[in-house]
């Protein structure tokens, strides 16, 4: 399952959980598990439980949320994530002098 924050026209964004990652081809998102970002029912929903079809002429947009990181390694798509570059140590910073120094001065 993909976890994702659907913006629909007209209403407050929602959470769903996505059976599969959006395609440019479709017409229609298909999810479950569909409430409120503070997790209530939305009111124009009966079941919650229910499978939800919503056609994209009526999404704004879709964010898709990143997995927790259980999944070492792999983003929300299954696919591996790029190495994040390490921060550099603080011990190689210098402190320029002459630059403190003209700044004080003006």
């Amino acid at each position: 399952m993909i976890h994702a924050v659907v913006h629909l026209l007209s209403e407050q964004p929602v959470t769903a959980d996505l059976l599969e990652m959006p395609k440019p081809t479709d017409s229609l998102l298909i999810c479950t598990n569909m409430r409120t970002l503070d997790g209530k029912r939305p009111v124009f929903i009966d079941q919650i439980g229910s499978t939800f079809v919503l056609p994209y002429l009526h999404v704004r947009f879709i964010e898709i949320v990143p997995e927790r990181p259980d999944a070492e390694g792999a983003d929300a798509t299954g696919q591996a994530r790029p190495a994040e570059p390490e921060p550099a140590p603080d011990a190689d910073l210098e402190i320029d002098e002459d630059f403190l120094r003209r700044i004080r001065e003006a």
